[in-house]
């Protein structure tokens, strides 16, 4: 017999999975590794947030300005690597190395970062 105190079950455990899903929802980037990219911009945004750090670039593509946005790992490993909030401004020139995404938009997931100082910056560690 099923009782009002199953169907409060069943619609409880219910909720309780729907509400946990984001978080299995994790994803892998939808890029192309059969080649590393590079491009040299200028910041024009550094979002120290989780689930990715991301960076907005303004990209001189022969003469054309092109937008990109160019991340990485989380804020914890990221962190781990030598980067922190102030790693980064608006208006700094950097050099941006990773995977292009596979559907050939203006995205990078960074490998690594060459900062105007020169120092070279790793985001998955060497």
């Amino acid at each position: 017999m099923i009782t009002r105190l199953h169907i409060l079950t069943f619609i409880a455990v219910a909720f309780l999975v729907a509400a946990a899903s984001p978080l299995f929802a994790h994803h892998s980037w939808p890029v192309n590794t059969s080649r590393e990219i590079t491009v040299k911009g200028t910041v024009t945004g550094y979002d120290w947030a989780n689930p990715h750090v991301m960076i907005g670039l303004d990209v001189n593509a022969n003469g054309k300005l092109e937008k990109w946005n160019v991340g990485g790992p989380s804020i914890t490993r990221m962190a781990g690597n030598g980067w922190d909030p102030n790693s980064l401004k608006k208006g700094d020139a950097i050099t941006a190395i990773g995977y292009r995404f596979s559907d050939g938009s203006n995205v990078l997931r960074l490998q690594k970062v060459v900062m105007p100082t020169g120092k070279e910056m790793f985001l998955y560690g060497r």
